[in-house]
This record gives structure tokens, C-alpha cells and sequence, in this order.
């Protein structure tokens, strides 16, 4: 190993100044240390296309090894100070005050030092760790491709060896350095992620909602192996997250964001036990709401709406010489929803779970079993039975199935017009109804906006709205919480309560939020391998589990401390 080399990996535990290997610059790093690993004083940003300032006189600080959770409301700024760290704003952007990292202002550095502050010094793990990894790119070749952008010196035996080595750490087996990221589960992908942000021993890792689209056993995982390395390697940890219970699991201090402010800050116990900012009460009042316990309902008096029969959906795969190979994504499953009754589906990834709502949606061909709605047989493999516009559907990203150039009021009202129930003229009252029905008043304000042009919270509203204008009996919902804070996640559940109880909707709720389940479902089914391991109420499920799976996910879900 070279000297400067070798000098800047000992140096960078204890938080100097990032080491660019010449010898003044290592010399000028032993005499300069720094108290802070990233210091933020009265920081101001704002994008070209805005007016108003993102930012707003941001002060934090984070020490070396610590670990801090930004928290806020959708919208508050939280991403946009990561990317300000790392300079990812867009070009023409304003920012103002004092920023440092490891004693480095990134917005003086020269373009070449700041791609070495990416990854050298800041290490960055998104959200969504398929859209970060390049799918033409072996995983193997991703570690590599980062390691000779820093360490251009080495051999390829050092790079390989080095990439198995990255690999083993966050718990994959080293034989997989040839797969693609396809090939990969979401969990496993994450991992890699993580494997690129510490490749070089940053000083700092940023975190920016890395368990959102995760189930909890595989995010419980992530977030242990990602701790476990940090303290391993004396790194700090900035976690970006709406989840007030994942921040104070898994972090010391938790600052709250809210309209570009630092509201409140503080040890994780004292925020949870007395917030005293009022979005800090919000917060934690959202929070604890979600792990209220949901009181049992007896429904046997109420009328079948769906009954699932034995419904098996297997995907082709590969076929050798002397067989087709299967993935028996759902296999055998059997269950029965009932009138106004609220069933949630819980599993890991891979599981089945989306499989089966799109076989119910006739969106998948079925392999056997039989599926009854309103009593009566849904032909397997037909999509064109009139009975189906009676099974309406709420998708996890609502602005990725909206249509970007269609207005607010003709999304809400095509399927009105797919199934000719009504003119266009009365689809238009019609939606504007559905605008008021889902709590956007006045309705005038919001029909003729694009989707792009509405929160989240607001583009989910604008999907249920859609998804119930046919009037329909049985509303599945898809993981249509888990892009959404926890404040924007308890108004869309309540609307959903206001709307089964109104239109007497029976729902099928899909997620891999426990938490939800078990505060707004009243029956929980648990999938695994495509089979139904367990299901009672909450009370049931925690009490007396039949499957180790199930005790594992209860055990798994975070809780506030």
C-alpha cells in the first residue's frame, strides 16, 4: 500500500480531513483535525425554477461515529440536504451559509477532489437501490468499476479480491459476484448498495430512506448489518427517514425537519417521550397511532363478497433438456372476504403477495383453483367478465399510475367512459364528487391540475378516487402506504375506514408494514412461498403464532422506544 494511502485510511477514523494522496496534503491532514464529520451552519437553498427557499437556516452538526435520523413531513427538505452535501443539485441552484464535511466545503473543491468526496469521504445509499444499479452491469463489475475510479493503481487481482471481500461483509456469498441486479432480491440489492457506499471507508454515510420498499424482516436486517459496519469501521451515519420508529431504533440523536427548519433536535428518548415542537407532536402522535392495536370484529353475519379457492399462479421459468421449470408464486392459496371487512396480507419479499392481488385483478393467467366474486365463479384466465370492474385496485406509487398528461378529472373519470356507464359531461360531475368524496375541496382547486402538480399524499387521494368511481365492492390496496410519511400514511387510512364504512367496501390490504396491519386491518392472512402459513386477528397472531416466520415478523417490526 502506498504511504499516503495507507496514512489517509488510518487518519480517516478519526475524522481529519479527507486525505488527496500527495505528501503535503497528508502532512497538512496530521495537524488539522476536526471536531465535526459534518457541520451545517444557517444553510439556505433553493432550486432555479424556485422562488422560495428549500432550506432555511439549517444548523447541525454530526461527530465522529455518531449516528442522527433527519426526520420530517413529505416535502420538508430532508433529501435536498443530502444532496446538497454531495453537490446533486442542479445547475443554477443558490445556496448560502456554511457547509463542511470532514473540514471540506464542497462547493469549493475542484471538480475532480469533489467526485473523490463522493464515496471517499461521503458514502450515499438510496432509496431505491434497482433504479442506482446499472442492469448491462454484472454486481461484481459495479464494485469494480468503483474501486478502480478511486484506487486507479491497483491490480485486478486486488480489485477482485477486494470486491469479495466488500461482498462477504454485507452478507453475500462471493460466488454471486457474476449476477446482475435482476437477479437479485430487493433485500440482496440493498446490500450491494450498501457495498459501494463503504468500498472506500468513507467518513460518513448518508442513508436516505433505505428500507421503504423493504419487508420488515429483510429491513430489520439491512439496518443491522448497516449499523454493525458503521461502528465497525468508526463511520457516521446520517439517516434520512419518515419512520419515527426506525429513527429511534437505530439512532442516537434525531433532528426534525419541517419547511426547511430544524424544528427540534435531540436525544431519540426525549424527542419520543416529549416532543416539543408541534410538528415533533405530530410526528410521534402519527406514530404511536399506527401501533394501536385494532379491536376484533366477528363477521360471519355479514354477506361473501370474495371467496379464493385453492388459486394457484406459477411463473414459467428456464427449461431444461427433460423439464419446465416453475416458480409457484402462489400455490394453493385459499381464503374468504366478507362485507366492510378489512384483510391484510403480510409476508418477506417474494412471498407472492403481489402475485396473488394482480391473479385476482386478471392481470396474471392462472395456472388452477377457482375465484368467486358476488357469488359467483370468475372464468380462470377471462379478463373480459363484466363482474370485474367490482375489484378496483390502489397502487404503491400513485404517480407512477397516474397518466402525466391527462388532467386530474379525466384520470378519475376513464373508467367511466372504458365501461360507457355515462356521457363525458356527467363523467365530469361525476369526478368532481369523487375530488370531494376523497377530500379535496373545493374540487374546482384540484380538477384540472396534472398529477405532477400534487404531493403524494394528494396523487394517492386522486388514485382512490379512480379506483372507486365504478362503485366497486372489493378495493385492493397494493402497498398504497409505503411511499408516504407517516402523517399523509394516517390520512390515507382514515379515508379508507370513512369510504368502507360509506360505501361498504370489503378491502384487501397488501403490505409489509406490520404496523398497518395490525392497526387497521381486522383479519391478517401470512404468506410464504406462495402458501397461507397463518391468519387470525392481531390478538391471535402475537399471542399464539403456528409458523416461526410469523413470530419472526411481529419481532421484527420496529416500535417506538
Amino acid at each position: 500500500m502506498e504511504v499516503a494511502e495507507e496514512v489517509t485510511l488510518n487518519i480517516r477514523h478519526y475524522g481529519l480531513i479527507h486525505a488527496i494522496q500527495t505528501q503535503e496534503t497528508v502532512l497538512l491532514l496530521m495537524n488539522n483535525s476536526v471536531a465535526h464529520v459534518l457541520e451545517l451552519r444557517n444553510l439556505k437553498m433553493r432550486y432555479p425554477t424556485s422562488l422560495c427557499w428549500v432550506l432555511q437556516n439549517v444548523n447541525l452538526t454530526i461527530d465522529p461515529g455518531e449516528s442522527l435520523a433527519l426526520v420530517g413531513p413529505s416535502g420538508s427538505g430532508k433529501s435536498s440536504i443530502a444532496k446538497t452535501l454531495l453537490q446533486l443539485t442542479p445547475s443554477g441552484s443558490i445556496c448560502e451559509g456554511e457547509i463542511l464535511v470532514n473540514g471540506i466545503d464542497p462547493r469549493k473543491v475542484a471538480e475532480k477532489e469533489l467526485r473523490r468526496l463522493r464515496g471517499e469521504v461521503v458514502g450515499l445509499v438510496f432509496q431505491d437501490p434497482m433504479t442506482r444499479l446499472n442492469p448491462l452491469m454484472t454486481i461484481g463489475g459495479h464494485l469494480i468499476d468503483t474501486l478502480k475510479a478511486h484506487r486507479p493503481s491497483r491490480d485486478k487481482f486486488w480489485y477482485r479480491q477486494k470486491s469479495e471481500e466488500l461482498l462477504d461483509r454485507v452478507g453475500i456469498d462471493p460466488a454471486r459476484f457474476g449476477s446482475y441486479p435482476h437477479e437479485f432480491s430487493g433485500g440482496m440489492r440493498q446490500r450491494v448498495v450498501i457495498a459501494l457506499a463503504l468500498a472506500l471507508n468513507p467518513s460518513l454515510i448518508i442513508a436516505d430512506e433505505p428500507t421503504t420498499s423493504l419487508d420488515v424482516t429483510v429491513a430489520n436486517q439491512i439496518m443491522t448489518e448497516l449499523t454493525n459496519l458503521c461502528d465497525e469501521l468508526g463511520t457516521s451515519l446520517l439517516l434520512i427517514t419518515h419512520d419515527l420508529a426506525i429513527a429511534s431504533n437505530w439512532c442516537e440523536r434525531i433532528a426534525i425537519l419541517d419547511q426547511g427548519n430544524i424544528v427540534e433536535e435531540g436525544f431519540s428518548r426525549k424527542i419520543l417521550n416529549s416532543p416539543e415542537s408541534l410538528v415533533g407532536k405530530s410526528l410521534v402522535s402519527a406514530a404511536r397511532a399506527r401501533e394501536r392495536i385494532r379491536t376484533s370484529k366477528v363477521f360471519d353475519s355479514y354477506s361473501l363478497v370474495l371467496e379464493v379457492n385453492d388459486l394457484r399462479c406459477w411463473h414459467s421459468l428456464a427449461k431444461t433438456p427433460f423439464q419446465r421449470n416453475w416458480l409457484k408464486a402462489v400455490d394453493g392459496i385459499s381464503f374468504i372476504l366478507r362485507e366492510g371487512e378489512i384483510l391484510g396480507l403480510v409476508g418477506v419479499s417474494g412471498c407472492g403477495k403481489s402475485t396473488l392481488c394482480w391473479a385476482l385483478m386478471g392481470l396474471l393467467p392462472l395456472r388452477s383453483g377457482e375465484i368467486k366474486l358476488l357469488g359467483k365463479s370468475l372464468k380462470i384466465n377471462s379478463h373480459k367478465s363484466y363482474l370485474r370492474k367490482h375489484i378496483q385496485m390502489v397502487f404503491q406509487d400513485p404517480l407512477g399510475c397516474l397518466n402525466p398528461k391527462m388532467r386530474i378529472w379525466e384520470i378519475i373519470i376513464d373508467p367511466l367512459l372504458i365501461h360507457k356507464i355515462c356521457s363525458k359531461s356527467k363523467a365530469k360531475e361525476k369526478a368532481r364528487y369523487m375530488l370531494s368524496q376523497v377530500g379535496l375541496n373545493p374540487p374546482e382547486i384540484y380538477q384540472d391540475r396534472f398529477p405532477k402538480e400534487l404531493s403524494g399524499g394528494q396523487q394517492q387521494r386522486v388514485a382512490i378516487a379512480r379506483s372507486i368511481v365504478l362503485e366497486p365492492k372489493i378495493l385492493i390496496c397494493d402497498e398504497s402506504l409505503s411511499m408516504l410519511d407517516p402523517q399523509i400514511q394516517s390520512e390515507i387510512l382514515d379515508l379508507l375506514t370513512s369510504l368502507k364504512d360509506r360505501l361498504n367496501l370489503a378491502i384487501l390490504m397488501i403490505t409489509h408494514d406490520l404496523n398497518v396491519a395490525r392497526g387497521f386491518c381486522d383479519n391478517i392472512l401470512v404468506l410464504d412461498q406462495g402458501k397461507v402459513i397463518d391468519q387470525g386477528t392481531d390478538q391471535e397472531l402475537t399471542s399464539n403464532p403456528k409458523n416461526l416466520l410469523t413470530k419472526k415478523l411481529f419481532e421484527s417490526t420496529p416500535r417506538l422506544l
